[in-house]
């Protein structure tokens, strides 16, 4: 019986096995950095045999200088794991065995972090091989720990990858993916960041020039910014301002995608060359056509109105600086200055935990704002009411941004007072997290109460809080 059944079972499929060897290989290795022998040379054999290098095996090196050594291969990592599916149904089981050594490559060398001492060079590593994961799940580099992936990336163009290639297409729906990999992957980095001798490393310009600024690392530096002094602050300062420029080329590029407001009929056409309505001239003058000559004789011209209504309106952002708030502290900082550039925009800042502080001299500035912060503590709101109130002269022209976790002291006290300020007209925004990730916990007795109120927490990418903004602003 035995026999028959044997004899009747399928064989098994040669390709199969050598995908399954990978994958044992590459859980083995996240799990146990020991070297299993029988699976290492099994690995070898089915990488040697489908024609890539072995270094792919090797957990020193970096996806980088792989890539940089077999330069073929860049263009396998660009959505590597989001492949499109086969037309026909059918599986090419030869392409899975060699997707699954390159996805094998990619993963290890992201999600084994190891232990012990962080150095800036191991840092870069992991950054540039976490940038080829993004690629290989169809998103640019930075895309999902940080949102900056080039100005490019807000509006869908061609980005750039690690070594410099382009890469294009639309951001893909990463929405099936459990647990959501953006938030994951900037805790890894964070992670590594905390495990360093930043101090040490930003002593030495050699070594900090090796940093390449990210969320996780300027949360550190804002952390620990009270602490250096010389040239680590100066190597501190470069850092943050290097960041900020790049997150603040992204968002100035949304805001200028954004709606505007409606156009200004009341302000007379500017007669220029392109303003000119050519069609509407046209028919406008139809009566002077001459059927004789077949000429049009045009005795006016007309111009497209081109001015928008512009009112003068306030801005009022309130910032949490408590720790978990960072991500949304700085894309909110500079979100602030590029409206305080805005013809007939005032913005006024707000920053506090348990006090309050008024940054509104150096709204236009987010660097200066930026280290003008003190993360952590605890957080009272109503200390910050108390400095945002007085500023709400016009409510109808005025819209407050409040960005908080709102896990606070005086719920119900600070709830009235916002409360309050919706009713008198002014735009309430509350705020609970605007990332590239969407991550961040909200208090769920103020969520339930701001949607009784009619103003939803927004949460998720910036781009909502660019376009709720630039809707009423302009």
């Amino acid at each position: 019986m035995s026999e028959q059944i044997i004899e009747g079972a399928p064989a098994p499929d040669a390709e199969e096995n050598r995908r399954q060897v990978l994958y044992w290989r590459l859980l083995a290795r996240l799990f146990d950095p020991e070297e299993q022998a029988g699976l290492e040379s099994a690995s070898l054999a089915v990488v040697e045999d489908i024609g890539l290098p072995s270094a792919l095996l090797d957990p020193g090196a970096s996806v980088d200088s792989v890539v940089q050594r077999h330069p073929e291969l860049a263009a396998e990592f660009d959505g590597l794991m989001a492949p499109e599916p086969d037309e026909a149904g059918g599986r090419d089981r030869a392409a899975e065995v060699r997707r699954a050594a390159l996805v094998s490559k990619v993963l290890l060398n992201v999600f084994a972090t190891g232990s012990g001492t962080v150095t800036a060079e191991q840092l870069a590593r992991w950054q540039s091989d976490a940038g080829w994961l993004e690629r290989a799940l169809g998103c640019r580099p930075g895309e999902l720990r940080g949102g900056r992936g080039g100005a490019n990336g807000a509006g869908g163009g061609p980005g750039v990858s690690p070594t410099g290639t382009g890469f294009g297409g639309p951001t893909p729906d990463l929405s099936r993916l459990i647990p959501e990999i953006g938030p994951e992957l900037g805790a890894l980095e964070a992670g590594l960041v905390k495990r360093m001798h930043l101090r040490e490393v930003l002593a030495d310009p050699a070594l900090a020039s090796r940093l390449t600024p990210s969320m996780s690392l300027i949360e550190q530096l804002l952390r620990d910014k009270d602490n250096l002094s010389g040239v680590a602050l100066a190597n501190a300062k470069s850092l943050i301002r290097r960041y900020v420029d790049e997150v603040a080329q992204v968002l100035r590029t949304q805001v200028e995608k954004a709606t505007v407001g409606d156009i200004d009929r009341s302000v007379p056409p500017k007669r220029v060359f392109r303003n000119l309505d050519l069609d509407r001239t046209i028919w406008k003058n139809l009566t002077n056509w001459d059927p004789e000559g077949e000429r049009l004789y045009v005795d006016r011209l007309y111009y497209r109105h081109t001015s928008r209504k512009t009112t003068p309106q306030r801005l009022i952002v309130v910032v949490d600086q408590s720790g978990s708030m960072v991500d949304s502290m700085v894309n909110c900082t500079i979100l602030a200055s590029i409206f305080a550039g805005l013809p007939k925009v005032d913005v006024h800042l707000i920053a506090y935990d348990t006090q309050a502080l008024d940054l509104t001299p150096w709204a236009h500035d987010p660097f200066e704002t930026l280290l003008r912060t003190k993360l952590g503590g605890g957080t009272d709101g109503t200390v910050a009411m108390a400095l945002a109130q007085p500023k709400i002269a016009e409510p109808r022209n005025t819209v407050v941004v409040w960005i908080s976790d709102f896990y606070e002291w005086r719920t119900d006290e600070l709830f009235e007072s916002m409360a309050a300020v919706h009713r008198s007209g002014a735009k309430f925004i509350p705020v609970g997290s605007v990332t590239s990730s969407g991550r961040g916990s909200v208090n769920p007795w103020f969520r339930e109460k701001f949607k009784d109120l009619g103003t939803p927490v927004i949460s998720g990418h910036i781009k909502k809080l660019v376009h709720e903004l630039k809707t009423f602003l302009t």
